[in-house]
Protein backbone atom coordinates (compact mmCIF):
# COMPACT_ATOMS: atom_id res chain seq x y z
CA UNK A 1 0.00 0.00 0.00
CA UNK A 2 2.82 2.41 0.81
CA UNK A 3 4.10 2.17 -2.77
CA UNK A 4 0.94 3.82 -4.02
CA UNK A 5 0.31 6.00 -1.00
CA UNK A 6 3.72 7.62 -1.29
CA UNK A 7 2.74 9.19 -4.59
CA UNK A 8 -0.71 10.05 -3.31
CA UNK A 9 0.59 12.08 -0.38
CA UNK A 10 2.35 14.18 -2.99
CA UNK A 11 -1.16 14.75 -4.34
CA UNK A 12 -2.19 16.64 -1.24
CA UNK A 13 -2.51 20.42 -1.29
CA UNK A 14 -0.94 20.43 2.16
CA UNK A 15 2.21 18.53 1.16
CA UNK A 16 5.25 20.80 1.05
CA UNK A 17 8.31 18.85 2.16
CA UNK A 18 11.55 20.48 3.15
CA UNK A 19 13.68 17.35 2.94
CA UNK A 20 13.90 14.02 1.14
CA UNK A 21 10.78 12.98 -0.73
CA UNK A 22 9.57 9.41 -1.18
CA UNK A 23 8.69 8.78 -4.79
CA UNK A 24 8.16 5.64 -6.80
CA UNK A 25 7.40 4.66 -10.36
CA UNK A 26 6.87 7.34 -12.93
CA UNK A 27 7.04 10.26 -10.51
CA UNK A 28 10.61 10.03 -9.28
CA UNK A 29 11.87 13.56 -8.81
CA UNK A 30 13.93 15.14 -11.56
CA UNK A 31 15.00 18.70 -11.11
CA UNK A 32 13.44 21.42 -13.19
CA UNK A 33 16.41 23.77 -13.22
CA UNK A 34 16.55 26.54 -10.69
CA UNK A 35 14.42 25.26 -7.83
CA UNK A 36 17.01 26.40 -5.39
CA UNK A 37 17.60 23.05 -3.77
CA UNK A 38 13.91 22.18 -3.52
CA UNK A 39 12.31 19.20 -5.17
CA UNK A 40 10.95 19.46 -8.70
CA UNK A 41 9.28 16.73 -10.69
CA UNK A 42 8.58 16.00 -14.29
CA UNK A 43 5.21 14.34 -14.72
CA UNK A 44 5.84 11.70 -17.33
CA UNK A 45 2.42 10.05 -17.15
CA UNK A 46 1.92 6.93 -19.21
CA UNK A 47 4.55 4.23 -18.76
CA UNK A 48 7.73 6.24 -19.02
CA UNK A 49 10.07 6.38 -16.08
CA UNK A 50 12.14 9.47 -16.35
CA UNK A 51 14.45 8.32 -13.59
CA UNK A 52 15.60 5.48 -15.87
CA UNK A 53 16.35 7.57 -18.96
CA UNK A 54 19.83 8.46 -20.12
CA UNK A 55 21.16 11.66 -18.62
CA UNK A 56 20.88 13.70 -21.82
CA UNK A 57 17.28 12.60 -22.38
CA UNK A 58 16.44 13.45 -18.78
CA UNK A 59 17.91 16.91 -19.17
CA UNK A 60 16.02 17.48 -22.42
CA UNK A 61 12.77 16.30 -20.85
CA UNK A 62 13.27 18.56 -17.87
CA UNK A 63 13.90 21.52 -20.13
CA UNK A 64 11.17 20.88 -22.72
CA UNK A 65 8.49 19.27 -20.58
CA UNK A 66 8.30 16.05 -22.60
CA UNK A 67 7.69 12.57 -21.37
CA UNK A 68 4.67 10.35 -21.65
CA UNK A 69 1.02 11.27 -21.74
CA UNK A 70 1.16 14.23 -19.35
CA UNK A 71 3.86 16.01 -21.33
CA UNK A 72 4.21 18.96 -18.95
CA UNK A 73 7.26 20.37 -17.26
CA UNK A 74 6.37 20.60 -13.62
CA UNK A 75 7.71 23.29 -11.34
CA UNK A 76 9.06 26.76 -11.97
CA UNK A 77 11.91 26.00 -14.40
CA UNK A 78 14.47 28.70 -15.06
CA UNK A 79 15.88 28.26 -18.55
CA UNK A 80 18.05 31.26 -19.51
CA UNK A 81 19.84 30.93 -22.87
CA UNK A 82 23.30 31.30 -21.32
CA UNK A 83 25.93 29.26 -19.50
CA UNK A 84 23.48 29.03 -16.61
CA UNK A 85 21.26 26.92 -18.82
CA UNK A 86 24.14 24.52 -19.48
CA UNK A 87 24.83 24.22 -15.76
CA UNK A 88 21.13 23.73 -15.05
CA UNK A 89 20.83 21.07 -17.76
CA UNK A 90 23.80 19.17 -16.33
CA UNK A 91 22.24 19.39 -12.89
CA UNK A 92 18.92 18.08 -14.19
CA UNK A 93 20.72 15.31 -16.05
CA UNK A 94 22.41 14.19 -12.85
CA UNK A 95 18.99 13.66 -11.35
CA UNK A 96 18.26 12.58 -7.81
CA UNK A 97 20.09 10.09 -5.67
CA UNK A 98 17.62 7.29 -4.82
CA UNK A 99 18.23 4.38 -2.48
CA UNK A 100 16.65 0.94 -2.67
CA UNK A 101 13.56 2.22 -0.87
CA UNK A 102 13.19 5.00 -3.47
CA UNK A 103 13.99 7.70 -0.95
CA UNK A 104 15.24 10.34 -3.35
CA UNK A 105 17.25 13.46 -2.60
CA UNK A 106 18.70 16.12 -4.85
CA UNK A 107 22.17 17.62 -4.63
CA UNK A 108 22.47 21.38 -4.16
CA UNK A 109 22.38 23.32 -7.44
CA UNK A 110 25.68 24.31 -9.01
CA UNK A 111 27.03 27.82 -8.93
CA UNK A 112 25.20 30.07 -11.31
CA UNK A 113 21.85 28.28 -11.01
CA UNK A 114 19.77 30.53 -8.83
CA UNK A 115 16.24 30.18 -7.47
CA UNK A 116 13.76 31.63 -9.92
CA UNK A 117 10.81 33.67 -8.69
CA UNK A 118 9.96 34.26 -12.33
CA UNK A 119 10.19 30.56 -13.15
CA UNK A 120 6.77 30.29 -14.76
CA UNK A 121 7.51 33.05 -17.23
CA UNK A 122 10.86 31.52 -18.07
CA UNK A 123 9.31 28.11 -18.58
CA UNK A 124 6.62 29.56 -20.81
CA UNK A 125 9.25 31.32 -22.89
CA UNK A 126 10.99 27.99 -23.32
CA UNK A 127 7.80 26.32 -24.52
CA UNK A 128 6.97 24.50 -21.28
CA UNK A 129 3.82 24.81 -19.19
CA UNK A 130 4.69 25.38 -15.54
CA UNK A 131 2.28 24.10 -12.92
CA UNK A 132 2.21 24.13 -9.17
CA UNK A 133 3.95 21.35 -7.29
CA UNK A 134 4.18 22.55 -3.71
CA UNK A 135 1.17 24.73 -2.87
CA UNK A 136 1.62 27.48 -0.34
CA UNK A 137 5.07 28.45 -1.59
CA UNK A 138 4.79 31.63 -3.69
CA UNK A 139 7.34 30.42 -6.26
CA UNK A 140 5.04 27.53 -7.12
CA UNK A 141 1.91 29.66 -7.55
CA UNK A 142 2.99 31.90 -10.41
CA UNK A 143 0.34 32.96 -12.98
CA UNK A 144 -0.23 30.21 -15.50
CA UNK A 145 -2.84 28.83 -17.83
CA UNK A 146 -5.67 28.47 -15.35
CA UNK A 147 -8.57 30.47 -13.94
CA UNK A 148 -8.21 34.14 -14.74
CA UNK A 149 -4.64 33.64 -15.93
CA UNK A 150 -3.55 33.90 -12.31
CA UNK A 151 -3.65 30.26 -11.23
CA UNK A 152 -2.28 26.97 -12.50
CA UNK A 153 -4.53 24.90 -14.72
CA UNK A 154 -6.14 22.23 -12.58
CA UNK A 155 -5.57 19.48 -15.16
CA UNK A 156 -1.84 20.21 -15.18
CA UNK A 157 -1.79 20.23 -11.39
CA UNK A 158 -3.55 16.90 -11.10
CA UNK A 159 -1.39 15.32 -13.79
CA UNK A 160 1.76 16.53 -12.09
CA UNK A 161 0.71 14.80 -8.90
CA UNK A 162 -0.34 11.50 -10.45
CA UNK A 163 -4.05 12.17 -9.97
CA UNK A 164 -5.20 11.72 -13.56
CA UNK A 165 -5.88 8.22 -14.84
CA UNK A 166 -8.23 9.27 -17.67
CA UNK A 167 -10.42 12.17 -18.76
CA UNK A 168 -13.41 12.29 -21.08
CA UNK A 169 -13.45 14.20 -24.35
CA UNK A 170 -10.98 14.70 -27.13
CA UNK A 171 -7.59 16.29 -26.66
CA UNK A 172 -7.46 18.99 -24.01
CA UNK A 173 -11.18 19.79 -23.82
CA UNK A 174 -11.26 19.66 -20.02
CA UNK A 175 -8.01 21.58 -19.72
CA UNK A 176 -9.36 24.26 -22.04
CA UNK A 177 -12.60 24.46 -20.07
CA UNK A 178 -10.63 24.78 -16.81
CA UNK A 179 -9.33 28.19 -17.84
CA UNK A 180 -12.62 29.44 -16.39
CA UNK A 181 -14.14 28.56 -13.02
CA UNK A 182 -15.90 25.18 -13.02
CA UNK A 183 -18.00 23.37 -10.45
CA UNK A 184 -16.79 19.83 -9.78
CA UNK A 185 -18.28 17.06 -7.70
CA UNK A 186 -17.11 13.80 -6.18
CA UNK A 187 -19.62 11.29 -4.82
CA UNK A 188 -19.41 9.29 -1.59
CA UNK A 189 -21.93 6.56 -0.80
CA UNK A 190 -22.82 6.04 2.89
CA UNK A 191 -21.74 2.41 3.24
CA UNK A 192 -20.20 3.12 6.67
CA UNK A 193 -20.31 5.91 9.25
CA UNK A 194 -16.80 7.02 8.32
CA UNK A 195 -14.74 7.40 5.20
CA UNK A 196 -11.45 5.52 5.04
CA UNK A 197 -7.99 6.10 3.61
CA UNK A 198 -9.07 4.95 0.15
CA UNK A 199 -11.61 7.79 0.02
CA UNK A 200 -8.98 10.39 0.82
CA UNK A 201 -7.95 10.89 -2.82
CA UNK A 202 -11.44 12.08 -3.71
CA UNK A 203 -11.36 14.71 -0.99
CA UNK A 204 -7.87 15.82 -2.00
CA UNK A 205 -9.01 16.15 -5.61
CA UNK A 206 -11.77 18.50 -4.43
CA UNK A 207 -9.18 20.43 -2.44
CA UNK A 208 -6.98 20.84 -5.52
CA UNK A 209 -9.90 22.10 -7.60
CA UNK A 210 -10.68 24.63 -4.88
CA UNK A 211 -7.08 25.88 -4.78
CA UNK A 212 -7.11 26.28 -8.54
CA UNK A 213 -10.15 28.56 -8.41
CA UNK A 214 -12.99 26.09 -8.95
CA UNK A 215 -16.02 25.28 -6.79
CA UNK A 216 -15.99 21.87 -5.03
CA UNK A 217 -19.14 19.87 -4.33
CA UNK A 218 -19.20 16.68 -2.27
CA UNK A 219 -22.22 14.51 -3.02
CA UNK A 220 -23.31 12.04 -0.35
CA UNK A 221 -25.51 9.24 -1.66
CA UNK A 222 -28.61 9.22 0.52
CA UNK A 223 -30.47 7.66 -2.42
CA UNK A 224 -27.77 5.63 -4.20
CA UNK A 225 -26.64 4.27 -0.82
CA UNK A 226 -30.00 2.46 -0.64
CA UNK A 227 -29.11 0.58 -3.82
CA UNK A 228 -25.38 -0.09 -3.61
CA UNK A 229 -22.69 0.48 -6.22
CA UNK A 230 -21.53 -2.80 -7.81
CA UNK A 231 -18.25 -1.27 -9.03
CA UNK A 232 -15.29 -3.28 -7.83
CA UNK A 233 -17.54 -5.71 -5.94
CA UNK A 234 -17.68 -9.48 -6.27
CA UNK A 235 -20.86 -9.72 -4.19
CA UNK A 236 -23.89 -7.52 -3.62
CA UNK A 237 -23.65 -4.96 -0.85
CA UNK A 238 -25.93 -5.52 2.16
CA UNK A 239 -28.89 -3.13 2.14
CA UNK A 240 -29.01 -0.57 4.95
CA UNK A 241 -32.08 0.84 6.66
CA UNK A 242 -32.90 4.54 6.73
CA UNK A 243 -31.54 5.10 10.24
CA UNK A 244 -28.15 3.55 9.41
CA UNK A 245 -27.93 5.50 6.16
CA UNK A 246 -28.58 8.81 7.90
CA UNK A 247 -25.99 8.04 10.57
CA UNK A 248 -23.48 7.20 7.86
CA UNK A 249 -24.33 10.34 5.90
CA UNK A 250 -23.68 12.52 8.94
CA UNK A 251 -20.36 10.77 9.57
CA UNK A 252 -18.93 11.09 6.07
CA UNK A 253 -20.09 14.69 5.68
CA UNK A 254 -18.13 15.45 8.86
CA UNK A 255 -15.09 13.61 7.41
CA UNK A 256 -15.15 15.70 4.25
CA UNK A 257 -15.24 18.97 6.15
CA UNK A 258 -12.71 17.63 8.67
CA UNK A 259 -10.05 16.97 6.03
CA UNK A 260 -10.63 20.19 4.13
CA UNK A 261 -10.65 22.24 7.34
CA UNK A 262 -7.38 20.58 8.39
CA UNK A 263 -5.88 22.08 5.22
CA UNK A 264 -7.19 25.55 5.93
CA UNK A 265 -10.37 25.10 3.90
CA UNK A 266 -8.23 24.10 0.91
CA UNK A 267 -7.33 27.79 0.54
CA UNK A 268 -10.16 28.22 -1.94
CA UNK A 269 -13.91 27.88 -2.37
CA UNK A 270 -15.65 26.22 0.61
CA UNK A 271 -16.98 22.76 -0.14
CA UNK A 272 -20.73 22.34 -0.64
CA UNK A 273 -22.16 19.05 0.63
CA UNK A 274 -25.31 17.77 -1.14
CA UNK A 275 -27.48 14.67 -0.69
CA UNK A 276 -28.87 13.03 -3.82
CA UNK A 277 -31.93 11.80 -1.92
CA UNK A 278 -33.14 15.40 -2.09
CA UNK A 279 -33.92 14.97 -5.81
CA UNK A 280 -33.98 11.22 -6.42
CA UNK A 281 -36.20 10.49 -3.43
CA UNK A 282 -39.19 12.27 -4.96
CA UNK A 283 -39.11 10.67 -8.42
CA UNK A 284 -41.59 7.88 -9.03
CA UNK A 285 -40.43 4.61 -10.61
CA UNK A 286 -42.62 5.16 -13.68
CA UNK A 287 -41.39 8.73 -14.17
CA UNK A 288 -37.78 7.59 -13.92
CA UNK A 289 -38.28 4.85 -16.50
CA UNK A 290 -40.01 7.26 -18.85
CA UNK A 291 -37.71 10.26 -18.46
CA UNK A 292 -34.34 8.54 -17.94
CA UNK A 293 -34.62 4.91 -18.96
CA UNK A 294 -35.69 5.67 -22.54
CA UNK A 295 -32.40 7.50 -23.15
CA UNK A 296 -30.25 4.55 -22.05
CA UNK A 297 -29.45 1.47 -24.11
CA UNK A 298 -29.12 -1.87 -22.33
CA UNK A 299 -26.23 -2.84 -24.61
CA UNK A 300 -24.22 0.09 -23.28
CA UNK A 301 -25.04 -0.78 -19.68
CA UNK A 302 -23.98 -4.40 -20.25
CA UNK A 303 -20.66 -3.24 -21.72
CA UNK A 304 -19.55 -1.61 -18.44
CA UNK A 305 -16.67 -3.47 -16.79
CA UNK A 306 -18.41 -3.56 -13.41
CA UNK A 307 -21.48 -5.18 -14.97
CA UNK A 308 -19.62 -7.71 -17.13
CA UNK A 309 -17.49 -8.82 -14.19
CA UNK A 310 -20.47 -9.39 -11.96
CA UNK A 311 -22.51 -11.16 -14.62
CA UNK A 312 -19.64 -13.59 -15.10
CA UNK A 313 -19.50 -14.37 -11.37
CA UNK A 314 -21.37 -17.19 -9.63
CA UNK A 315 -23.70 -14.78 -7.83
CA UNK A 316 -24.51 -12.68 -10.89
CA UNK A 317 -26.09 -9.24 -10.45
CA UNK A 318 -29.48 -8.13 -9.18
CA UNK A 319 -31.67 -5.70 -11.09
CA UNK A 320 -31.22 -3.26 -8.21
CA UNK A 321 -27.47 -3.11 -8.71
CA UNK A 322 -27.83 -3.08 -12.48
CA UNK A 323 -29.78 0.19 -12.31
CA UNK A 324 -27.21 1.91 -10.07
CA UNK A 325 -25.40 3.49 -13.00
CA UNK A 326 -28.65 5.13 -14.13
CA UNK A 327 -29.06 6.80 -10.74
CA UNK A 328 -25.49 8.09 -10.72
CA UNK A 329 -25.83 9.23 -14.32
CA UNK A 330 -28.97 11.17 -13.46
CA UNK A 331 -27.13 12.84 -10.55
CA UNK A 332 -24.73 14.36 -13.07
CA UNK A 333 -27.53 15.61 -15.32
CA UNK A 334 -29.44 17.09 -12.38
CA UNK A 335 -26.38 18.79 -10.90
CA UNK A 336 -25.49 20.31 -14.27
CA UNK A 337 -28.65 22.47 -14.01
CA UNK A 338 -28.87 25.75 -12.09
CA UNK A 339 -28.26 26.55 -9.30
CA UNK A 340 -25.39 24.03 -9.09
CA UNK A 341 -24.11 24.22 -12.69
CA UNK A 342 -21.72 21.30 -12.21
CA UNK A 343 -19.52 20.64 -15.23
CA UNK A 344 -17.04 18.05 -13.95
CA UNK A 345 -17.42 14.76 -12.08
CA UNK A 346 -14.30 13.19 -10.60
CA UNK A 347 -13.89 9.75 -9.04
CA UNK A 348 -11.73 6.69 -8.74
CA UNK A 349 -10.82 4.76 -11.86
CA UNK A 350 -13.42 2.10 -10.98
CA UNK A 351 -16.06 4.80 -11.50
CA UNK A 352 -15.19 5.38 -15.17
CA UNK A 353 -18.25 3.54 -16.47
CA UNK A 354 -20.64 5.37 -14.16
CA UNK A 355 -19.10 8.74 -14.96
CA UNK A 356 -19.20 8.28 -18.73
CA UNK A 357 -22.81 7.13 -18.41
CA UNK A 358 -23.46 10.50 -16.75
CA UNK A 359 -21.75 12.55 -19.43
CA UNK A 360 -23.77 10.74 -22.11
CA UNK A 361 -27.09 11.02 -20.29
CA UNK A 362 -26.52 14.72 -19.63
CA UNK A 363 -25.88 15.29 -23.31
CA UNK A 364 -29.14 13.55 -24.23
CA UNK A 365 -31.32 15.05 -21.51
CA UNK A 366 -29.95 18.58 -21.67
CA UNK A 367 -29.84 19.28 -25.38
CA UNK A 368 -26.21 18.47 -26.08
CA UNK A 369 -24.76 20.02 -22.91
CA UNK A 370 -21.07 19.12 -22.54
CA UNK A 371 -19.87 17.95 -19.15
CA UNK A 372 -16.57 16.33 -18.28
CA UNK A 373 -15.32 13.32 -16.35
CA UNK A 374 -11.96 12.74 -14.68
CA UNK A 375 -10.83 9.63 -12.83
CA UNK A 376 -7.80 9.23 -10.60
CA UNK A 377 -5.93 5.99 -9.83
CA UNK A 378 -7.17 3.93 -6.92
CA UNK A 379 -5.19 3.69 -3.73
CA UNK A 380 -4.14 0.04 -3.65
CA UNK A 381 -2.53 -2.40 -1.27
CA UNK A 382 0.58 -4.39 -2.07
CA UNK A 383 -1.58 -7.20 -3.48
CA UNK A 384 -3.17 -4.84 -6.00
CA UNK A 385 -6.58 -4.68 -4.30
CA UNK A 386 -7.96 -1.26 -3.53
CA UNK A 387 -7.79 0.08 0.00
CA UNK A 388 -11.22 -0.23 1.61
CA UNK A 389 -13.29 -1.06 4.65
CA UNK A 390 -12.49 -4.77 4.61
CA UNK A 391 -8.70 -4.49 4.72
CA UNK A 392 -6.88 -7.13 6.71
CA UNK A 393 -6.07 -5.72 10.11
CA UNK A 394 -8.95 -3.26 9.93
CA UNK A 395 -9.80 -0.24 7.83
CA UNK A 396 -7.81 2.97 8.15
CA UNK A 397 -10.78 5.12 9.14
CA UNK A 398 -10.70 8.92 8.97
CA UNK A 399 -12.94 9.36 12.03
CA UNK A 400 -10.93 9.70 15.23
CA UNK A 401 -13.54 7.89 17.33
CA UNK A 402 -13.14 4.80 15.11
CA UNK A 403 -9.38 5.07 14.72
CA UNK A 404 -7.46 7.51 16.92
CA UNK A 405 -4.83 9.78 15.38
CA UNK A 406 -2.26 7.61 17.19
CA UNK A 407 -3.60 4.41 15.60
CA UNK A 408 -3.94 6.18 12.24
CA UNK A 409 -0.32 7.24 12.55
CA UNK A 410 0.80 3.68 13.26
CA UNK A 411 -1.06 2.38 10.19
CA UNK A 412 1.07 4.53 7.93
CA UNK A 413 4.47 4.74 9.62
CA UNK A 414 6.81 6.29 7.04
CA UNK A 415 4.20 8.72 5.77
CA UNK A 416 2.41 8.90 9.06
CA UNK A 417 3.02 12.50 10.00
CA UNK A 418 2.08 14.01 6.63
CA UNK A 419 -1.07 11.95 6.12
CA UNK A 420 -2.16 12.29 9.75
CA UNK A 421 -1.82 16.05 9.31
CA UNK A 422 -4.00 15.92 6.20
CA UNK A 423 -6.78 14.07 7.97
CA UNK A 424 -6.61 15.27 11.59
CA UNK A 425 -4.72 18.56 11.35
CA UNK A 426 -1.86 19.75 13.54
CA UNK A 427 -3.74 18.85 16.73
CA UNK A 428 -4.07 15.26 15.53
CA UNK A 429 -0.36 15.05 14.73
CA UNK A 430 0.51 16.43 18.15
CA UNK A 431 -1.76 13.86 19.82
CA UNK A 432 -0.29 11.02 17.75
CA UNK A 433 3.29 12.04 18.49
CA UNK A 434 2.55 12.38 22.19
CA UNK A 435 0.94 8.94 22.31
CA UNK A 436 3.75 7.42 20.26
CA UNK A 437 6.31 8.86 22.64
CA UNK A 438 4.45 7.31 25.58
CA UNK A 439 4.30 3.86 24.02
CA UNK A 440 7.74 3.82 22.42
CA UNK A 441 10.16 1.22 23.82
CA UNK A 442 12.83 2.82 25.97
CA UNK A 443 10.86 5.98 26.71
CA UNK A 444 12.22 6.73 30.17
CA UNK A 445 13.62 9.51 32.26
CA UNK A 446 11.60 12.70 32.63
CA UNK A 447 8.51 11.07 31.16
CA UNK A 448 6.41 11.78 34.24
CA UNK A 449 6.58 15.48 33.47
CA UNK A 450 5.29 15.10 29.90
CA UNK A 451 2.63 12.38 30.14
CA UNK A 452 -0.97 13.50 29.71
CA UNK A 453 -4.26 11.72 30.18
CA UNK A 454 -5.08 12.19 26.48
CA UNK A 455 -1.83 10.54 25.42
CA UNK A 456 -2.43 7.63 27.75
CA UNK A 457 -6.01 7.18 26.55
CA UNK A 458 -4.74 7.13 22.97
CA UNK A 459 -2.62 4.04 23.65
CA UNK A 460 -5.15 2.31 25.89
CA UNK A 461 -6.26 -0.10 23.17
CA UNK A 462 -2.69 -1.09 22.39
CA UNK A 463 -1.23 -1.84 25.82
CA UNK A 464 -2.44 -4.20 28.57
CA UNK A 465 -4.68 -2.59 31.14
CA UNK A 466 -5.84 -3.08 34.70
CA UNK A 467 -8.36 -1.46 37.03
CA UNK A 468 -7.51 -0.84 40.69
CA UNK A 469 -9.17 1.14 43.45
CA UNK A 470 -7.51 4.28 44.76
CA UNK A 471 -6.88 2.51 48.04
CA UNK A 472 -4.90 -0.16 46.19
CA UNK A 473 -2.69 2.46 44.50
CA UNK A 474 -2.17 5.71 46.40
CA UNK A 475 0.10 5.27 49.41
CA UNK A 476 1.01 1.71 48.41
CA UNK A 477 4.46 0.59 47.38
CA UNK A 478 5.24 0.14 43.70
CA UNK A 479 5.88 -3.51 44.54
CA UNK A 480 2.30 -3.88 45.82
CA UNK A 481 0.79 -2.03 42.83
CA UNK A 482 2.71 -4.00 40.21
CA UNK A 483 1.67 -7.30 41.77
CA UNK A 484 -1.96 -6.19 42.21
CA UNK A 485 -2.16 -4.95 38.61
CA UNK A 486 -0.70 -8.20 37.28
CA UNK A 487 2.33 -6.67 35.59
CA UNK A 488 4.42 -8.93 37.83
CA UNK A 489 3.21 -12.31 38.99
CA UNK A 490 4.39 -11.78 42.56
CA UNK A 491 5.77 -9.17 44.90
CA UNK A 492 9.10 -11.03 44.89
CA UNK A 493 9.38 -10.61 41.13
CA UNK A 494 8.48 -6.94 41.45
CA UNK A 495 11.24 -6.41 44.04
CA UNK A 496 13.82 -8.12 41.83
CA UNK A 497 12.71 -5.99 38.87
CA UNK A 498 13.18 -2.79 40.86
CA UNK A 499 16.58 -3.86 42.21
CA UNK A 500 17.73 -4.57 38.65
CA UNK A 501 16.63 -1.09 37.50
CA UNK A 502 13.86 -2.34 35.23
CA UNK A 503 10.74 -0.92 36.91
CA UNK A 504 9.07 2.32 35.80
CA UNK A 505 6.16 4.45 36.92
CA UNK A 506 4.98 6.97 34.35
CA UNK A 507 8.19 6.27 32.42
CA UNK A 508 10.35 7.30 35.38
CA UNK A 509 12.65 4.62 36.84
CA UNK A 510 11.63 3.41 40.29
CA UNK A 511 14.62 4.24 42.54
CA UNK A 512 14.11 1.78 45.40
CA UNK A 513 12.04 -1.24 46.46
CA UNK A 514 10.27 0.80 49.13
CA UNK A 515 9.15 3.52 46.69
CA UNK A 516 5.53 4.56 47.19
CA UNK A 517 2.96 5.70 44.64
CA UNK A 518 1.75 9.17 45.59
CA UNK A 519 -1.35 11.13 44.66
CA UNK A 520 0.68 13.23 42.22
CA UNK A 521 1.68 10.09 40.33
CA UNK A 522 -1.93 9.40 39.33
CA UNK A 523 -2.32 11.41 36.12
CA UNK A 524 -5.54 13.40 35.92
CA UNK A 525 -6.55 11.60 39.10
CA UNK A 526 -7.31 8.39 37.20
CA UNK A 527 -4.38 6.92 35.22
CA UNK A 528 -1.02 5.37 36.04
CA UNK A 529 1.50 3.91 33.58
CA UNK A 530 3.61 1.02 34.85
CA UNK A 531 6.62 -0.40 33.02
CA UNK A 532 8.59 -3.64 33.32
CA UNK A 533 11.65 -3.11 31.19
CA UNK A 534 11.61 -0.87 28.16
CA UNK A 535 8.91 -2.69 26.20
CA UNK A 536 6.33 -4.08 28.64
CA UNK A 537 3.91 -1.42 29.80
CA UNK A 538 0.55 -1.49 31.54
CA UNK A 539 -2.06 1.25 31.90
CA UNK A 540 -3.77 1.21 35.29
CA UNK A 541 -7.15 2.91 35.66
CA UNK A 542 -7.61 4.17 39.20
CA UNK A 543 -11.19 4.17 40.44
CA UNK A 544 -12.58 5.63 43.70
Amino acid sequence: MLRTLTRRVMASPAFAPAGPVLLRGRHRPVLAAGTGGGVGTVSVGGRGRLGGRPAAAAATAAARGRGGRAGRAVGPARLPPTAEADAAAAFAAAGPSCDEEDVCTLPPPPAGVSPASDGAAAATAAGADATTTLPGHPRFLAPTDGVGGTRPNIVDVLRSRGLVDAVTGEGDTLRDAARKPLTVYVGFDPTADSLHLGNLLGILTLAWFARAGHKPVALVGGATGRVGDPSGRSTERPLLDGVAIQRNLDGIAANIRQVLDAQGGAAGEPVVVLNNHDWLGGISFLDFLRDVGKHTRVSGMLAKDSVRTRLASDDGMSFTEFTYQLLQAYDFAYLSDPPHNVRVQAGGSDQWGNITAGTELTRKLRGGRVVHGLVFPLLTRSDGKKVGKSDAGGATWLTASKLSPYEFYQHLRRLAEEVTRLVHGEAGVAAALAATAVAAPGRTGAGADTLTADALEAIAADVPGSVLTRADVVGRTVVDVMAAAGLQSSKGEARRLIKNGGAYVNNAKVPAVDAVVGEADVIDGRLLLLGAGKKNKMLVRVEP
